[in-house]
């Protein structure tokens, strides 16, 4: 894989000389206090400004900080004018612009679209305080306020909205938010790298629209330059013909060509009839070449007018994902082209250390007082390990946000960070609430091979099974766990994370160990699903991997004398999903004396492959053809709370649902009182169905913030959020 200059190896800017703020300054007064006169950097956050390497806009500026930079925070302005947006002056450099630790719209909305009451970023967990699609409107709003300072977008919402994508709230294919917020430059995935060069760079007099050879950033530009490499899309994964002859590269809006028209274009070929420069396509690119050789993929009108096209797409861009073999990605908007620059290197272990151990405070900003803010509450004293996960779940935007090479920390960084928490947080108890990341188990773990790695282009490095170049050798985290609780003053370490189940097997003590000194009582994995159909469309392992963990978990938990349970998550109305399948996972929930708490319905994330296979009926896992495989997608609210009721096949308000439903499959026979029956055939009163009921009693929705454990009282499964 390339190599990439250490951040924490650029010369310092000249404004080092004012040292570390205790908070990065949110007020004009506080700027005065810190002798500043302007910032060189603003970001604008939608979240609550919590200076904790939880949050992205706290990391962003403390290592901007660590560069010589002054840096501000504007955190939930109000967006109704540009005075918010004023309020520090305007940067030296550039506005910073990020919704949040999540994307606005899946943080506003559950997947039932329905606004959530509360938010888990905001000063006493209320609702409201940030607009949809917060990027696009912060930005325009910064613009308003200083035209001619640039505008870098960055974080989960513009990460996941850097392409024409599918949009779950408004059902239609939105342009790239690049365009939407009028910005300058997007930023994607975890930024530090990109940011501390981009803020140099300024800083040192280039413009930044000369910033166009930045990994991991997404620019506007006309054409491609002369001595680009274009290559059509469609040659590396053919969609089949398309419906209409309509050429969907062409430069023209209204231009035409036959289907079998070459579609490849370079700068300085003859021009064809109607002004376009046609060149022909050559398949095979040297090596030599790729570094300049760039993707054309269709353009956002066509990805909008054929689901197909966006299912290609879609594919074509989750196999430039490597950061040791992408290309660069182009796609017309109208007469413009969006360009996507290849993903970031990943940060070495040191880097990630030097991320880490910035002066951050660990608490939210004074302004707010002893105002609760249930995220902080959350996360306090919980320690990230590692970023990354190279599961390739379809639902999950964990993979397109901070890709599939995982990031670790070393054992020592983890262990001064522990120490920290002990020794500076207020209200620790001496117990460490995670030591993880988006997966817990993934630490250090990577292939056998830099070569091999930087050649793959496999989505899952352990679906439809463990590869065998994957090292699953667990004994670092064993060791950093015993580490971990052997510190002074440290009562015990639990995991929160989700655990891979399917690599814990791999290393039975790991499952010892975490079973016997890291569960308080009750551990969650996410099986997400039983039938193969669902199953091969999450890219997730078959119910005989968490029978297996089961086993071994519930073996270690009775030899260390605890009575411990796994709490399963599972997700409704996936792609690939039927009834039958539903009604299967409700029964076999019975069987074991499982009862969902909260469950999650699946919610179509821009850019996920799941979202892909939801709007188009095709499967981007595969070479997309016209008549390729199809994917049942339940749609439509009626079906949507179907499949979620038989997941609460015990709340008595589902009942009438699930019995007509059982009665039109034909399963008439899982009605009435018995052990083996799902639903009885008496309905209670005050329930769905009976006079003094509510009118279709809504489902309830999920909470963002939700933490708690299940009820002591059976064992329950909790459903948690689909990372965004």
């Amino acid at each position: 894989m390339q190599t990439a200059r250490d951040i924490a190896g650029y010369r310092k800017h000249w404004a080092e000389r004012f040292g570390t703020a205790p908070f990065l300054p949110m007020s004009r007064a506080e700027m005065d206090i810190l002798g500043w006169d302007s910032c060189d950097v603003i970001i604008v956050t939608g979240d609550a400004y919590v200076d904790h390497p939880s949050f992205g806009m706290a990391i962003i500026g403390r290592v901007l900080e660590a560069q010589g930079f002054r840096v501000g925070i504007i955190a939930q302005p109000d967006w109704h004018s540009a005075d918010a947006f004023a309020a520090l002056g305007p940067p030296n450099l550039f506005f910073g612009i990020t919704a949040g630790n999540m994307d606005s719209m899946v943080n506003r909305y559950t997947a039932d679209r329905r606004v959530r009451s509360d938010d888990a970023y905001t000063p006493g967990g209320a609702g409201g305080r940030r607009p949809d699609r917060s990027v696009i409107v912060y930005a325009q709003r910064a613009r308003e306020a200083f035209r001619d300072v640039p505008i870098i977008i960055g974080g989960i919402e513009a990460s996941l909205r850097r392409i024409a994508h599918f949009d779950y709230w408004s059902e239609k294919v939105r342009r790239s938010v690049l365009l939407d917020a009028k910005a300058d430059l997007l930023v994607y995935g975890n930024g530090e790298r990109q940011i501390c060069e981009l803020a140099h760079r300024l800083a040192g007099g280039e413009s930044i629209g000369d910033i166009t050879d930045l990994r991991g950033t997404v620019f506007a530009r006309r054409g491609t330059p002369a001595d680009w490499i274009e290559i059509d899309s469609t040659h590396l994964d053919a969609p089949g013909p398309l419906n209409t002859p309509v050429d969907p590269y062409a430069m023209e809006a209204t231009g035409a060509a036959a289907p079998d028209a070459p579609n490849a274009r370079c700068a300085g070929a003859p021009a064809a009839p109607g002004g376009e420069k046609v060149v022909r396509f050559m398949r095979r690119v040297k090596n030599a070449d790729r570094e300049r050789s760039v993707i054309r993929m269709p353009a956002w009108e066509a990805v909008a007018a054929d689901p197909v096209l966006y299912a290609h797409a879609s594919r074509i861009l989750h196999l430039e994902s490597n950061p040791g073999n992408a290309r660069a990605l182009v796609q017309r908007h109208g007469d413009t082209d969006v360009w996507l620059n290849p993903p970031p290197i990943p940060l070495t272990t040191g880097e990630m250390d030097w991320v880490y151990e910035r002066p951050y405070r660990r608490a939210p900003h004074p302004r707010y007082g002893k105002a609760n803010i249930p995220a902080y509450k959350m996360i306090r004293f919980s320690v990230a390990i590692q970023r990354g996960c190279f599961g390739g779940c379809t639902f999950c935007s964990i993979t397109e946000h901070e890709g599939r090479i995982i990031q670790s920390r070393s054992e020592d960084s983890v262990l001064r960070e522990i120490e920290e928490v002990r020794d500076k947080v207020p209200g620790f108890t001496g117990v460490i609430s995670d030591l993880g990341g988006p997966t817990a188990n993934m630490y250090r773990l990577a292939c056998k091979s830099r070569e091999i790695e930087s050649a793959c282009r496999r989505p899952s490095c352990v679906y439809p099974g463990i590869c065998p170049n994957l090292d699953t050798d667990h004994a670092p985290l064993i060791r950093l766990y015993r580490r971990a609780r052997a510190l002074p003053g440290i009562k015990k370490v639990l995991i929160a994370s989700g655990v891979r189940y399917d690599l814990a097997i791999e290393s039975p003590e790991y499952v010892k160990e975490l079973a016997q000194h890291h569960t308080g009582g009750y551990l969650k994995i996410a099986p997400e699903a039983l039938a193969e159909g669902p199953l091969s469309k999450m890219m997730k392992p078959g119910v005989a991997a968490y029978d297996r963990f089961k086993d071994l978990f519930d073996r270690y938990s009775k030899q260390a004398g605890k009575e411990q349970y796994l709490i399963p998550y599972f997700i409704a109305a996936h792609p690939g999903t039927s009834d039958q399948d539903m009604l299967e996972l409700a029964l076999w929930l019975k069987t074991n004396g499982l009862r969902a708490d909260q469950v999650q319905a699946f919610l179509p994330g821009p850019m996920a492959t799941a979202t892909a296979m939801y709007h188009s009926g095709k499967n981007p896992l595969r070479r997309i053809t016209r008549s390729s495989e199809e994917v049942l997608t339940p749609k439509g609210l009626k079906v949507r709370r179907l499949h979620k009721a038989f997941l609460r096949y015990h709340d008595a308000n589902n009942w009438p649902m699930l019995r007509e439903a059982l009665r039109r499959m034909g399963r008439a026979d899982l009605i009435g009182n018995g052990r083996h029956q799902l639903v009885p055939a008496y309905q209670p009163a005050g329930t769905a169905g009976t006079p003094a009921a509510r009118r279709d009693a809504p489902v309830r929705p999920f909470r963002t913030q939700h933490t708690g454990l299940p009820p002591l009282r059976g064992r329950r499964v909790r459903r948690g959020p689909q990372p965004s």
